[in-house]
């Protein structure tokens, strides 16, 4: 059966409705909640309150601060040099990740801990499990090929009491593969989740760290700091985000039964058609695409399925019908 093709979605300049990061930070409530930020806090050229978003230690306290304002994350922290992602955006992917759960139950958003989502590449910094076990209640299971990313991760959920119990961190033992090997024989979850490698080569990395700088007016020199961090296997692999998501797609088409939606972020538009041709030889029977938007960063979120629609009717009726 062919996959449907995605329907064409609207363009977006701004963040889901439900993200509570749409209005300009409030740096005198996040400076008041965390005092540690007002070091970093100073007017801009136009006169209004920021930080300097090239100097890591700025952008690492603002997320300190952001996790403990608005999500009751007292403790937060990453190992230098590791990924510090930015929240607005990564809040935005579990808001729409919500919103197709919703779409695929009549229009009733299961929450609570009994629908469970496996973050692939969890990362140090746990961002999407935070966000959503605080906004939805979700169980999550968080993997990732880096042994010192998942203790960082585990230590953040540790250190937490709303996130006790409810973050499963494992460590993917094959750097190559992604659910080969993770999930487990019997195991189901409703939702998959991806941010992939963006970029194909360490060069490209630097590079790309390179132009951001510059957009930024603050490059100093041929080698600038990172301001939101990343390790290699954070920021690029072999073929870059268009390999990543073609092997996640071959993996989930032999557990085509273990997960509801398996979904991955998409960076580049020309990384599309790629990925819907690997869907189709995969043999999806759902695919959606999602755009997303941060200004004027452009973004979307791929997500397919396997489950004809009996199996996603009983799926339904079997996991979501008596959650509320």
């Amino acid at each position: 059966m062919k996959p449907p093709l995605p329907a064409p979605a609207p363009e977006k300049d701004q963040l889901h409705p439900r993200n509570p990061h749409r209005a300009p930070y409030d740096f005198p409530q996040l400076t008041q909640r965390s005092p540690e930020l007002a070091a970093f806090v100073q007017p801009n050229h136009y006169g209004n309150l920021s930080i300097d978003f090239a100097n890591p230690a700025a952008v690492k306290a603002l997320n300190r601060a952001l996790l403990r304002q608005f999500y009751g994350i007292e403790y937060w922290d990453i190992p230098k040099g590791y990924l510090c992602p930015p929240i607005p955006g990564r809040a935005d992917y579990v808001h729409y990740l919500a919103d197709l759960l919703a779409e695929s139950n009549g229009g009733t958003l299961p929450p609570g801990e009994e629908i469970t989502v496996l973050d692939v590449g969890v990362g140090a910094n746990c961002i999407y499990p935070i966000i959503g076990r605080r906004e939805y209640g979700w169980h999550f299971v968080g993997s990732d090929v880096d042994g010192v990313a998942v203790r960082a991760a585990q230590q953040i959920e540790a250190a937490n009491p709303g996130l006790a119990g409810a973050i499963e961190c494992r460590l993917q033992p094959a750097r190559t593969r992604i659910f080969d090997g993770l999930i487990q024989a019997g195991e189901l979850f409703d939702l998959t989740m991806c941010n992939p490698p963006f970029h194909a080569s360490a060069a490209a990395a630097a590079a790309g760290s390179q132009r951001k700088t510059s957009n930024l007016g603050t490059a100093r020199g041929p080698r600038p700091a990172l301001n939101f961090g990343g390790q290699n296997n954070e920021l690029w692999c072999e073929g870059g985000e268009a390999s990543f998501i073609r092997r996640m797609v071959q993996e989930s088409g032999r557990r085509p039964r273990s997960c509801y939606w398996y979904t991955s972020l998409v960076s580049k538009k020309e990384t599309l058609p790629g990925v819907y041709r690997a869907l189709k030889t995969a043999g999806a029977t759902a695919v959606r695409t999602i755009d997303m938007a941060q200004g004027q960063k452009k973004s979307r979120l791929v997500a397919w399925t396997f489950l004809t629609p009996a199996q996603q009717a009983a799926w339904q009726a079997e996991r979501w019908a008596n959650i509320s």
